[in-house]
């Protein structure tokens, strides 16, 4: 036994005591900066990978601290419509493992979700379009997305420079991201909203499938097949082309507002910029075809 303890085994129980007041109040400081500080880390917004199967949790502080964040301006941000910094990380490494031949899921906390093609996000060719994960520091938020709602696009928000070198539309910018996750493609996952094989690749019907992946199903679910919790399914009960005229439906598409004055709405517009007269009339060949071969609706769905 050591000189200090047996010092300690000899004091009498009273002079044991008056230290033990005198240490207590040193101790329950110490407990509650502890407890404070485990606080501030678990309200921490925090970002869930899952590659590979494995799930990673990771803290802004965490990314912010990163070797890899770098400084990123876009001149057309899509969230804000004007030029924005910000400390980003390119999105490559944080799919480490995944193969250029998977797809990862983005999820944002508001029940939208993109599914993109990860050969798409791992390219790191400075002369094509590169995607970076924002991270909004706790100590300089963002802006509001729109008056009266002080929700900015962070904490976690997929951005791209020179995104016209990949054919990036807007529906491939999420924001609020709550999950990144490796998953099968979305015609693996969901075969009810696939063309059947025997159709030309190249056709309207297939190209159609292909711009309403890349547009639509982000806030939408068809045949009741996709991710996205935003909007209604376009096929069930019923699809648009059975209950719209063919005027107003592109009128629709086009700018929502035109059509039905709503200012709550979350649609967006897609312009000719965004969805080409040609992509908006392969579109409407494909809601046309998936009308006809419509799921049973589960009861629970009813």
């Amino acid at each position: 036994m050591s000189q200090s303890a047996i010092r300690c085994s000899l004091r009498p129980a009273a002079t044991l005591a008056v230290l033990a007041r005198r240490a207590l109040p040193q101790w329950l400081g110490a407990w509650c900066l502890c407890l404070l500080a485990s606080f501030a880390c678990a309200s921490e917004p925090a970002l869930t990978t899952v590659i590979g199967g494995k799930a990673v949790a990771h803290t802004v502080s965490e990314l912010l601290a990163r070797a890899d964040v770098v400084t990123v301006t876009i001149p057309r941000d899509v969230a804000y419509g004007r030029s924005m910094t910000y400390r980003a990380i390119p999105i490559a490494a944080l799919l480490s493992g995944a193969g250029p031949a998977a797809s990862i899921r983005f999820a944002a906390s508001d029940g939208f979700a993109t599914t993109l093609p990860a050969g798409q996000l791992l390219a790191g060719d400075e002369r094509g379009a590169r995607a970076y994960l924002a991270v909004e520091p706790g100590d300089a938020p963002w802006p509001s997305l729109r008056a009266g709602d002080p929700a900015s696009a962070g904490p976690f928000y997929l951005v791209w420079t020179q995104p016209e070198r990949g054919r990036i539309v807007p529906e491939q910018w999420p924001y609020r991201i709550a999950r990144i996750e490796e998953v099968a493609s979305l015609a693996v996952r969901f075969p009810a909203i696939v063309p059947a094989a025997g159709l030309p690749a190249d056709g309207s019907v297939n190209r159609g499938f292909a711009a309403f992946t890349r547009n639509c199903i982000v806030c939408h679910t068809i045949n009741l097949g996709g991710d996205a919790a935003i909007g209604p399914d376009l096929n069930v009960p019923f699809n648009p082309t059975e209950y719209l005229r063919a005027d107003a439906l592109r009128r629709m598409i086009r700018d929502p507002q035109s059509l039905r004055r709503s200012p709550s709405t979350r649609m967006p517009a897609f312009d000719t910029a965004i969805l080409s007269d040609r992509d908006l009339n392969d579109v409407l060949a494909y809601l046309r075809y998936i009308a006809n071969r419509k799921v049973p609706v589960p009861a629970a769905v009813k």
